[in-house]
């Protein structure tokens, strides 16, 4: 499985890096796109990291995408076009969208979540449709996987191993890892 994560300045260190390297660590491919042209970006706790795109020329190669949240969104969501416009290209073309934190912002500005959905509390203000589920760590319901906030990166990434790789899959990786 190929995923594409955004990466943006003062994202979430925890909500990008540790799913990028759980979900590698699990077998899937995950790149990494900056849609600002940032060669390098620095995450919100001072991590700098290199990214493997500064544009998407097509989404074709890729079965899902991945939206960290952090500071940045408030900063940015309101103006942003290019996060909003390369989910919106994935939810066309059927493909999944996984979001964390208050990345769903993104989705639920563009009016794309229409389900059950979570996120970090005071993003639900953002959702015109939808059912806002506070108390829950992750969420999967097709096309989106959604989570409240760094403490919930666990459960992001499980969410997205059951996913695309199923349940056997997702109990052998809690047991590699000794979860």
């Amino acid at each position: 499985m190929n995923g594409l994560m955004v990466l943006s300045d003062h994202m979430e260190d925890v909500e990008s890096l540790a799913t990028k390297a759980l979900l590698t660590r699990a077998g899937f491919q995950i790149s990494s796109v900056n849609l600002a042209g940032k060669s390098v970006v620095t995450a919100h706790y001072g991590s700098t990291v290199e990214v493997d795109f500064t544009e998407i020329k097509s989404i074709d190669s890729y079965d899902f995408l991945i939206i960290p949240g952090g500071p940045y969104v408030a900063q940015t969501v309101d103006q942003d076009t290019s996060i909003k416009a390369l989910a919106r290209l994935f939810h066309q073309q059927g493909k999944w969208i996984a979001a964390i934190c208050a990345g769903p912002r993104f989705l639920l500005q563009e009016n794309l979540i229409d389900g059950d959905y979570t996120a970090y509390p005071g993003s639900e203000k953002d959702g015109q449709k939808g059912q806002y589920l506070p108390l829950e760590k992750a969420v999967i319901d097709f096309p989106f996987i959604t989570a409240r906030s760094a403490g919930s990166v666990y459960e992001f990434v499980f969410a997205i191993i059951k996913t695309f790789q199923g349940d056997e899959a997702l109990a052998a990786f809690k047991d590699q890892i000794k979860y």
